[in-house]
């Protein structure tokens, strides 16, 4: 009798303590993981809108924390992925640099605390980072292009410069090199194991973060390289452009895509009402405050996981930055439906596209100089590119965000040579306009390189309306 007592008694008490469970859980008292399969729902990286796994209605949270992105599990990426009878024949990379400081401040307020040494017992962590910065201490002598070779190798401030590459960022491209080697070198062999310098081509802009990515991707892919085999070449101009950057109706196209950007933040009372309040907590003109670009800063103190800023007046929220950045997501919509920065970025992506349709071409003839080529660049690079392709429902790029261009050739038909375009790991080949209807008339998994070679040389031209059949006319189209 006792004995049966004492078991209802557990029962009872079992029913009670799964009761209080449930409504905790209920009331959002006791945190519930949306992880599945052991990632968490933060860490799924998308380039285009997934309707059956994307929140229904725009998050600004969402797509910020996709923008931060954050270092975590290993990701799963597409980049190698081709019949067993393709050869790898180069591959062309585009990057962001990663994480950085602002580049502006809000104005009356305490600089986010971010330290910008490189710690490899702190998060986020690689097991490569504390080697990435020995080897980086024995590069003084490395042979740049002037003024890349005044830069400093890896950042290394206790409290961050404006700008300057963070730990996070370092991870970040560690993460993309280690990805690239594992497919590229161990699984394609693309670089015989005495590679020299002139298989690699290097470039990068005059910004200690995009040599420092370009150089923390690069160790992932090569660790311990020969710094005598390294050479990065400098380039002026973000939209990599070399000498052929003089192009007025590029900046005429530019010019009216600020005015179309201009006349949407009037018409949104939201955004200006949240500016007003903003302005207010750090006393100074709401003008004073649009000009410092505060989601800038915002988006260090929210990827950082550091709280916003407050002053004796209140403390900028998260409503603010939902509002901001609610905001930025409405203008990438409405750029794409306007499309004159699709002019812009036609013209502004040529030249480099038409640098790498010459390396592939050059690649077909068996010429091994420049397998692998890495431009170490930025957003106002990346995008116009992506939107230059036709993946205009691709997002903004990311920090550490990568574009790449595979070359590969049929050895049942060594003549012939087919490319892949791979965004964030992603194969967004037939999402480009070049090639969006060709899988359905071939069984293959890629596009000709023909297509691509067809596009650069004519139809970006007609694309662009008018007459014009090269870049030097198409810049200097009278009548626009």
């Amino acid at each position: 009798m006792l004995f049966r007592n004492r078991f209802l008694l557990l029962l009872a008490l079992a029913a009670l303590l799964a009761f209080v469970s449930l409504s905790l859980q209920f009331f959002h008292l006791i945190p519930v993981s949306a992880a599945k399969n052991g990632v968490s729902s933060k860490s799924r990286k998308r380039i285009l809108p997934d309707p059956a796994t994307e929140p229904p209605v725009t998050d600004p949270i969402y797509e910020a924390l996709l923008y931060c992105n954050i270092p975590s599990v290993a990701e799963h990426s597409m980049e190698g992925h081709a019949p067993h009878h393709f050869k790898l024949v180069s591959v062309h990379v585009f990057i962001r640099h990663g994480d950085r400081y602002p580049l502006y401040v809000i104005p009356k307020t305490k600089r986010p605390e971010i330290d910008c040494t490189l710690v490899a017992n702190r998060k986020p962590y690689h097991p490569k980072l504390e080697a990435f910065v020995n080897h980086m201490s024995k590069g003084s002598g490395a042979s740049f292009e002037s003024p890349l070779n005044s830069l400093p190798l890896y950042p290394n401030h206790p409290l961050c410069e404006m700008g300057e590459l963070t730990q996070t960022g370092v991870v970040q491209h560690l993460q993309n090199g280690q990805l690239l080697r594992d497919i590229y070198l161990k699984k394609h062999k693309l670089l015989p194991t005495d590679w020299s310098a002139d298989q690699l081509y290097l470039e990068t802009t005059g910004k200690s973060r995009t040599l420092q990515s370009g150089l923390a991707l690069l160790y992932g892919f090569l660790p311990d390289f020969d710094w005598k085999k390294i050479y990065f070449r400098h380039q002026p101009s973000a939209l990599f452009c070399s000498g052929s950057c003089y192009c007025p109706v590029r900046n005429q196209y530019l010019e009216k895509e600020q005015r179309r950007q201009y006349l949407l933040r009037l018409k949104n009372n939201q955004l200006e009402k949240t500016y007003g309040e903003m302005a207010k907590i750090v006393d100074i003109p709401t003008k004073q405050l649009r000009a410092a670009n505060p989601i800038d800063s915002m988006l260090c103190h929210f990827c950082h996981n550091v709280s916003f800023p407050c002053t004796r007046n209140g403390c900028v929220d998260m409503e603010h930055f939902k509002v901001i950045k609610t905001h930025q997501i409405e203008d990438e919509k409405e750029r794409r439906e306007k499309k004159l920065y699709l002019g812009y970025s036609l013209l502004g992506a040529h030249p480099i596209l038409n640098q790498t349709i010459s390396r592939m071409q050059r690649a077909t003839e068996g010429r091994k100089e420049e397998l692998f080529a890495l431009y170490s660049a930025h957003d106002v690079t990346l995008s116009p590119v992506l939107s230059a392709l036709g993946l205009s429902e691709a997002r903004f790029p990311r920090f550490a965000a990568r574009l790449i261009f595979e070359l590969w050739q049929d050895r049942e038909k060594p003549s012939e040579h087919s490319v892949r375009i791979l965004y964030n790991g992603v194969d967004v080949t037939f999402h480009t306009s070049f090639c969006q209807d060709h899988h359905k008339r071939s069984p293959k998994p890629m596009c000709p390189l023909e297509n691509l070679v067809h596009f650069v040389k004519r139809d970006m031209f007609v694309a662009l309306g008018g007459s014009s059949t090269n870049y030097y006319d198409a810049c200097h189209r009278e009548g626009f």
